[in-house]
């Protein structure tokens, strides 16, 4: 086994999993199950149900966490602005030739 891996036991809606993590990624992964746990727990006081599927629980949960994992990638995404750089850049070069 590498020795960059470690063995870390998480539960995630009531059931224990083992997983091989690389070791800098154990305060990531265990923050990550702590996050879904939460989510679970307030779709759980949101429906109010006397029984919720623990599977829907899971899908909700997995889905807001997507939705707020795309609109962080859609904010981050610098590219319309490396594009109008470049465009900046070429013109200014331009501008500078004809001087």
């Amino acid at each position: 086994m590498d020795n960059n891996k470690i063995l870390i036991q998480l539960e995630i809606a009531g059931k224990n999993y083992r997983l091989w993590i690389n070791r800098e990624d154990e305060e990531l992964t265990r923050n990550a199950a702590k996050l879904i746990s939460y989510k679970i727990g307030r779709y759980r006081k949101k429906f109010s149900a006397d029984y919720v599927d623990e599977k829907d629980l899971l899908a909700m949960a997995t889905l807001q966490l997507s939705m707020d994992k795309l609109k962080l990638e859609k904010k981050n995404d610098t590219s319309p602005f490396s594009e109008k750089i470049q465009q900046l850049t070429i013109e200014l070069e331009s501008f500078l030739k004809d001087e």
